[in-house]
């Protein structure tokens, strides 16, 4: 079982103080994740980086004696600003371990391709005992906040999302069927001959179509990569984690529209979010 807070301030726990034996943390540049567990039940939370100072709080109230297990590319600042004991935790292990722990939650997969969409995003081969990062790449969610504020002059990511929804890419995106008007193409003409490839000739697009037409850019780009991993490894399930993907309709949708296509399985946990909080708290 578990429960999923939102970006938060400092709520005291109704719980003894110092009960908090381990608290997990992955200190990404955007939010903070934190991961913990009482009474036997995982509980996530979530703190913007340019509030670390609630975070800190939140340590001080509610677990004062824990031991504190931080992976992230700020940990070291964040172990640096507490009085915690604290470990650091390899960033890849730890999110590869909480993927498996949140997979095993939701069903039996040995063997996967994990994608993990943050600010860029890492490809991972999982085996049920060996992992091995791919490659990455730097489209995934910086390129979302970053472009999409200059698309559309919006800069917080549920805007961004919500313009995405609402949008039509094929208003902005050249498709094969634009191309061959004539005859038979000999591609599916729905598929995209070029990304934002109409947006210099139809100055009506709105800015949720370019929105939507960079949802399919990042999905699009994202898929290729992926099911080449997944190719190569023999195997066809694909995990999505990372705060990219959480409450992201869009992009989750492009990610998944090829699977009639392309002999893949799309798999989204739910707590993707936090698996590198959830990897952290259990490597203990």
């Amino acid at each position: 079982m578990y429960k999923q807070e939102g970006i938060c301030g400092v709520k005291p726990l109704n719980i003894a103080e110092g009960k908090l034996d381990t608290v997990g943390i992955d200190a990404g540049g955007t939010l903070v994740k934190v991961a913990y567990q009482l009474d036997n039940k995982l509980y996530l939370k979530t703190f913007a980086t340019t509030e670390l100072h609630k975070l800190y709080k939140w340590l001080e109230t509610n677990a004062p004696d824990a031991k504190l297990v931080v992976t992230g590319g700020r940990s070291m600042e964040i172990k640096a600003q507490i009085t915690h004991a604290a470990s650091i935790a390899d960033e890849f292990l730890a999110t590869v371990t909480g993927t498996r722990y949140l997979l095993q939650q939701k069903r039996s997969e040995e063997a996967f391709i994990l994608v993990n969409v943050g600010t860029g995003t890492s490809i991972f081969s999982v085996t049920a005992d060996h992992y091995e990062r791919l490659f990455g790449s730097g489209i995934g969610g910086g390129l979302w906040m970053g472009l999409g504020s200059l698309l559309t002059e919006k800069a917080d990511f549920k805007s961004l999302v919500s313009l995405a929804s609402n949008g039509d890419q094929q208003k902005t995106d050249l498709l094969v069927k634009d191309i061959y008007r004539q005859g038979e193409a000999p591609l599916n003409g729905n598929l995209t001959a070029a990304n934002f490839g109409k947006a210099h000739l139809n100055m009506e697009g709105t800015k949720a179509d370019r929105m939507a037409a960079l949802a399919q850019l990042i999905g699009e780009t994202l898929i290729v990569f992926s099911y080449q991993a997944a190719v190569s490894k023999g195997v066809s399930s694909i995990v999505f984690v990372g705060s990219t993907i959480h409450e992201n309709a869009p992009l989750k949708n492009v990610l998944a529209q090829f699977k009639g296509m392309l002999d893949y399985e799309p798999i989204f946990l739910e707590k993707g979010t936090h698996a590198g909080a959830i990897g952290a708290l259990f490597l203990v």
